[in-house]
């Protein structure tokens, strides 16, 4: 199987909104494709439908036709952020939330006391305010495509705000060596080369520094079940769904000692409940009143079985921890 993809092959007549489509995989070249699901925008419901392709080869998951830079900042105006924000409220209350990012930042804690610390898809920073109970002397910086980072900045939970991502323009230079930890959490899929993301996140590491990334699984069991409306698609926001192996074939290739690989921990108990608020999220009210009880039934089997799920491929996501080399 070839490392470095082959020259992409495209079939689709131009959209200012999406890439031509292609029919080799980004990640390994591949040319064995499959569709995995096709769907529209499920909180908007605006015209159009989106389409995610999978690699027979080596598993990759992603867009296909991808959206363009035209289309990636539309479909991430502040609009589109708040709404989505709604529908999270609606399915992990913001204890959940904060429970979950306190039990991450305990877990980190093992990698000591860092110095600097970058917080890269960071929304609100809500992930560094909890950290810092752990981390009381880590400075800890945020970077966001949306303007959340800097109202975050405003409010105190970070200490310097970056608006982008790691490979816009200039970022990764200006931001170099800079970090003893980076974390992306479920932040990769949005990127359009998460490759590139990777490389500019060791750019900003320094030697010996730690590198932890958070993703949606594509191999979990839910996504085969559930479809178009296993949340962690996250269409049209979501490009790549990338396989742990290929996560950890990458940064090892990058020089990279992986550290930990965890699938328990990072898994969210929410497919259930999710697939059923996104079927539900443009009906009348007096639907939702009757669907309570279906709504209550998938929460209760999502927390219920969280236990299992984390030690199997329904797992939704995974973890890994991987050390920048020093030389």
């Amino acid at each position: 199987m070839p490392t470095t993809p082959l020259t992409p092959q495209f079939t689709t007549p131009y959209d200012p909104f999406q890439e031509p489509r292609r029919e080799d995989c980004p990640w390994c070249g591949s040319r064995r494709l499959r569709t995995r699901l096709r769907a529209p925008d499920p909180l908007r419901h605006r015209a159009g439908t989106f389409t995610v392709d999978a690699c027979g080869d080596c598993g990759h998951a992603f867009q296909n036709p991808r959206l363009s830079a035209e289309g990636l900042a539309f479909f991430h105006r502040d609009f589109y952020e708040r709404q989505l924000e709604e529908f999270a409220a609606r399915v992990l209350s913001a204890r959940a939330v904060r429970r979950r990012q306190r039990a991450t930042a305990w877990r980190l804690s093992a990698l000591g006391e860092p110095e600097s610390w970058l917080d890269v898809g960071t929304g609100h920073a809500r992930f560094p305010e909890a950290a810092k109970e752990f981390f009381p002397y880590t400075s800890f910086d945020g970077l966001d495509p949306t303007a959340r980072v800097e109202q975050a900045l405003l409010e105190g939970r970070v200490e310097e705000a970056h608006r982008g991502y790691l490979t816009t323009p200039g970022m990764a230079a200006r931001l170099r060596a800079r970090y003893d930890v980076v974390t992306m959490f479920r932040h990769l899929e949005h990127t359009p080369d998460p490759r590139a993301e990777l490389r500019a996140a060791l750019t900003v590491l320094r030697p010996g520094g730690h590198l932890v990334v958070d993703v949606p699984d594509p191999a979990c069991v839910f996504a085969a079940l559930l479809g178009r409306w296993w949340f962690p698609y996250g269409q049209p926001r979501h490009l790549h769904l990338v396989p742990r192996a290929s996560l950890c074939a990458e940064l090892t290739g990058l020089g990279c000692a992986i550290l930990v690989v965890d699938r328990a921990a990072p898994h969210i108990p929410y497919d259930l409940s999710a697939a059923v608020a996104l079927s539900l999220a443009h009906a009348h009210p007096l639907l939702h009143v009757a669907a309570t009880p279906v709504t209550a039934l998938a929460r209760a089997l999502d927390r219920g079985g969280a236990p299992l799920a984390r030690r199997t491929r329904f797992s939704n996501a995974y973890r890994v921890v991987a050390r920048k080399g020093r030389g």
